[in-house]
This record gives C-alpha cells, sequence and structure tokens, in this order.
C-alpha cells in the first residue's frame, strides 16, 4: 500500500512535510503501473500531468482541504485532458469540452487527479463486467468482481493506487462496489452534489459521492465536493455542514431502524446474515435503540428502478446517432437510418441494449401509462415508507449487498440474477435520499472477502449518517484491513 494511504493520513503527512506530494504520486503512479495488468482498474492515466500539479503542491503554488493527494475518478465524468468513454466503444474517443464541476471542485482543493477508471458501460451492471474495454478484478481476491458500476473507482483504491477515488450511483453503484471491496462509500442525498458534467445514465437517480478507507476521509471528501452549482437545475440551494467539525460526536439516543422487509432469507450469504445481527449488537452496546420499522413497498423497488432507469436511459443515450455524438459505423450504409442503426448497434454493448429497448418499449404508445407511470407512482409510494419510517428511527440498517464478492461470469448469463444484487440499495436511489456503505465483516475461507453494513437516512442526512458511522468504525477495526497484493 502506500505510506499514507488514508486521505485525512496523506493529507496532514504532506502539509507536514513528513513526505512531499511529488513522492506521494510518484508511489500510486507505480502502483498502479505494476497492479494494472492484474486489476484492470483504470482506462486512463496522466502521470505527467499528476506530477506537476504534485509539484505545484510542494512548491507552495496550490493549497487547499486535499492539497497533494492522489485520487482517481470514475470515468464517465468530463475531463478536458483525457478521455472520457463510460467505458463504451460509442465514446471511445470522446474528448470532453469542459470538466465536471465536481472535477472542478476536487482541484481547487489541491487533489491530484491520477487517472479515470473503469466502470461497466455508461454506468449500467453491478459487477464491472459490462465495460467494453476490460473487467476489473477485486483486489481480495482477483477470480472476483469488484461490484458496479463503479468497480474501477473501488478496486483503485482497495488496490492502493490513489488514496480516495470518486464514483457514481444510480442504484448502487457506490455502495455496493464499496460493500465487496472493504470500503465506505457514499451515495448522497439527491441534489447535494453537481451532476453537471456527469454522463447521464438516468438523470432523476445518478448522484455521485466519494470511496474512501474510513468515514472521516469520505466526510472530508463530501465537504468538497458538495453544494448547489447554478450549471445543474437539481443541486439544492441548502448550505453545506461541515461534515469532520461534528464526526465524533456520538449520537445521544440512537436510534436505528430495522426493516423487515430487509431481512431477505432467499440469496442471502449466511455470513451477510451473521455479520450485520454482530454489527447491531455493536450499536446496542453503544447504546442505540433498535426499532422495527416497516418499508412496504420494498418488495417493488426492483421492478419500479428497472422501468424508471431504463426509460430515462433510452431518453438519455438517444442522442449518440453517430452523427452528434459518439462512434460512427465505417459500414457503407444507404440512408440516414441505416447509419444511425449500424452505429448504434457496433457502438454499445448488449447490457445498453438490453436497458435501451426495455425503457423505449416501458416509453412507447399505449406502454407508458402501463408501466412508466405506473413506477413513478410506486416511486411515490416507496419515498412515503421512507419518510414514515423515520419518524420513529434516525437511521435504517440493513447489508449493502446480500452476498461478498462474487466470482467473474457467475451471473453474466441471467441479467435478473445481476439485478438482483441491487435489492438494498435500489430504493435509496428511489426515494433521493442518503445511504453510506461501511466495512462490519469478512467472510471464512482461504482469501476472506469483506462485507458491508448500510446506513440509510432522511434527505440531507449526511451528517449523521457519517456521525452514525463513525460510532461503529470507532468500536470495531473492520477499517484497518487491506487486502494481501
Amino acid at each position: 500500500m502506500l505510506a499514507h494511504d488514508t486521505l485525512l493520513g496523506a493529507r496532514d503527512a504532506i502539509r507536514a512535510k513528513k513526505i512531499s506530494s511529488t513522492d506521494l504520486t510518484r508511489q500510486a503512479l507505480q502502483r498502479i503501473e505494476q497492479l494494472e495488468p492484474s486489476i484492470l482498474a483504470f482506462n486512463s492515466t496522466m502521470p505527467e500531468r499528476a506530477l506537476a500539479q504534485a509539484k505545484a503542491v510542494d512548491e507552495g503554488k496550490v493549497t487547499g482541504p486535499l492539497a497533494g493527494v492522489p485520487i482517481a475518478i470514475k470515468d464517465n465524468l468530463c475531463t478536458t485532458y483525457s478521455t472520457t468513454t463510460c467505458s463504451s466503444k460509442m465514446l471511445e474517443n470522446f474528448q470532453a469540452p469542459y470538466d465536471a464541476t465536481v472535477v472542478k471542485k476536487l482541484e481547487a482543493a489541491g487533489a491530484v487527479i491520477v487517472g479515470k477508471t473503469n466502470l461497466d458501460e455508461f454506468a449500467m451492471g453491478s459487477s464491472t463486467e459490462n465495460s467494453a474495454f476490460k473487467t476489473t478484478k477485486n483486489p481480495w481476491d482477483t477470480s472476483r468482481v469488484p461490484g458496479g458500476s463503479s468497480g474501477g473507482s473501488a478496486a483503485a483504491l482497495a488496490a492502493g493506487m490513489c488514496c480516495a477515488s470518486i464514483g457514481s450511483d444510480t442504484g448502487g453503484s457506490i455502495r455496493q462496489p464499496a460493500s465487496l471491496c472493504g470500503l465506505v462509500g457514499l451515495k448522497p442525498t439527491y441534489g447535494r452534489v453537481s451532476r453537471y458534467g456527469l454522463v447521464a445514465f438516468a438523470s432523476s437517480l445518478d448522484q455521485i459521492g466519494p470511496f474512501t478507507w474510513t468515514v472521516a476521509d469520505n466526510a472530508l471528501l463530501m465537504n468538497v465536493i458538495s453544494g448547489t452549482d447554478p450549471k445543474d437545475s437539481t443541486s439544492f440551494p441548502s448550505p453545506v455542514p461541515d461534515y469532520l467539525a461534528t464526526i465524533d460526536q456520538p449520537i445521544k439516543g440512537l436510534r436505528i431502524g430495522i426493516a423487515k422487509e430487509f431481512n431477505l432469507t432467499e440469496g442471502m450469504d449466511p455470513q451477510v446474515t451473521a455479520s450485520i445481527s454482530e454489527a447491531i449488537n455493536v450499536y446496542k452496546k453503544l447504546g442505540a435503540t433498535i426499532v422495527d420499522v416497516s418499508l412496504p413497498h420494498t418488495e417493488y423497488g426492483i421492478a419500479a428502478y428497472y422501468v424508471i432507469a431504463p426509460c430515462e436511459a433510452s431518453s438519455n443515450l438517444a442522442r449518440y446517432d453517430g452523427v452528434h455524438f459518439g462512434h460512427r459505423t465505417k459500414e457503407p450504409v444507404k440512408d440516414i437510418v441505416e447509419l444511425f442503426s449500424k452505429s448504434r448497434g457496433e457502438g454499445f454493448g448488449d447490457e445498453v441494449k438490453r436497458r435501451i429497448m426495455i425503457g423505449t418499449y416501458a416509453l412507447s404508445k399505449g406502454y407508458g401509462e402501463k408501466y412508466y407511470v405506473q413506477a413513478l407512482k410506486m416511486r411515490t409510494l416507496i419515498k412515503k415508507d421512507f419518510d414514515d419510517a423515520f419518524k420513529s428511527c434516525d437511521v435504517i440498517l440493513s447489508p449493502t449487498s446480500p452476498t461478498p464478492a462474487f466470482k467473474a461470469g457467475e451471473k453474466t448469463g441471467d441479467p435478473l440474477q445481476m439485478y438482483l444484487c441491487d435489492v438494498f440499495t435500489v430504493t435509496c436511489n428511489i426515494a433521493g435520499i442518503a445511504g453510506l456503505s461501511l466495512p462490519c465483516g469478512f467472510s471464512t475461507g482461504d482469501k476472506p472477502l469483506p462485507i458491508g453494513l448500510q446506513l440509510l437516512g432522511p434527505t440531507f442526512s449526511e451528517e449523521t449518517l457519517f456521525r452514525v458511522g463513525r460510532m461503529y468504525e470507532a468500536a470495531t477495526d473492520w477499517h484497518t484491513r487491506r487486502p494481501k497484493i
């Protein structure tokens, strides 16, 4: 691992001149060069630019809360200095004309961007096996997936190639990889972080968030990337608290809700069930009150999500036609319709095509009311379930993923089984609330695999989630473990 692998540890070491940003960045780049052939986490790296950024920090020309710390970003965030591919042949050579707001905020805070990470194509997937370029490996066991769609960002951090990373979460794409890779991952409240410059999958569900080793690191990154943005009409115009200021203050009278609908037995790994039960016991010892709550429409979450998200994807991806944006076929064509058809057929992978077709069908004449409108009605009911539950508890605790990391190829032949990986995470996006995943155990075996717990809170409850997560983290040592790689 890096000499200082946590975000706060690296930042403080650089400030105290115990290590230079140049040396730490060089370490990160060397690990990328060494491990990338086996982990396959990055789509692109920018060593010369990163070292120039690090040098500017060391010379005192750049300062900020992240000054000099190496960070990786998901390759669906626009940057002017590297391609933005979304791990799709459609955008293989796309050069964005502007930088995403989150990227600008990171660099304004002094972060050193070392590279852009692999993902499921257009963020559609739960294993990073849908990338057009490569299948990212889980650093804890390279025969297994890192989760998705932000698997490259999670694997890059878990392998020690950076001190933190940025992903996006549409139905669990930060929290599920965090769980499978032993990290802390946050899906912020919808509107808390600007989506300007994030290539859209499902605009009403997408949200950008951080991967870190610790809850405090996560809070620090959220301090930097949160806030309103006039370029994003869905960003919420409210002040951002200093998440680090209160993180070590335990919540007196903490009430943790346990939803009976999340106590699934079918498809649940018994080791996940045991780890979650032990986590609840830890909170009891810390003085928390456990409250039974009900989220009665949870069973419809997957169905609603896989109507709403494909419908929005069908609309958002219509622009990639081989003329305005994206890959253009080199095959001879007789008319514009064939040009569109061949270009899109060659440029999109199977899972993206599947979701475009589902969405287009659900929006077609005579079916929009039957499918899309019904899914939106269910969305309202799911949001109401959470609103009602949070009247009697501060946070809701559940597993993040029903299983630890599964073997590569295990679920690729059965899309429905892959979709069920998101059973605990999709309702958070549907309701627009905040969700935090943090490590709570490991499986048994020759290569123990991380297990994650999920904390869900009301809208704009990130400060509470960090405090509740930090309470657990301070009482356990799961966050201190690293893969042997």
